[in-house]
């Protein structure tokens, strides 16, 4: 009996943990990050991808932003602590948009080197995760 009890408490706990850990948990880093930077990415029926991104502190020197999952994969750098880029995209991938993540690796001069990942959403649904991270 105590086994049969065991295993599912063991796979909810590690569940919890590797959630927190992926999400950044609580971690004071993460939040900085969360506080200085904004990326969204949205689906219009139109066909295209509008990538918008924000650094609060204005001190971005540098992003390079590329979709993947795509024939050829999209790639543009850019030297500002803001852009808007328009990516044409003329369907809505057949298994969902997680295939085609948008990821920017960002250079600042005080967080040093940032990476940001997230979804493309369709316009009008809820904004998807965004990953933080410092290699």
């Amino acid at each position: 009996m105590a086994k049969k009890i065991l295993s599912p408490i063991f796979l909810g706990v590690f569940t919890v943990i590797a959630i927190v850990f992926l999400t950044g948990g609580a971690n004071d880093d993460k939040n900085e990050l969360r506080q200085t930077f904004e990326v969204d990415a949205v689906y219009y029926d139109s066909g295209h991808v509008e990538v918008a991104f924000f650094d609060k502190s204005e001190k971005t020197t540098s992003v390079v932003m590329e979709i993947l999952g795509m024939e050829e994969t999209f790639q543009k750098s850019f030297s500002d602590y803001q852009f808007i880029e328009i990516v044409p995209f003329p369907n809505e991938p057949k298994y969902g948009w997680a295939i085609h993540p948008v990821v920017l690796e960002i250079e600042h001069p005080e967080l040093g080197h940032v990476q940001l990942k997230t979804e493309i959403h369709p316009l009008g649904d809820p904004l998807p995760t965004v990953i933080y991270s410092r290699p």
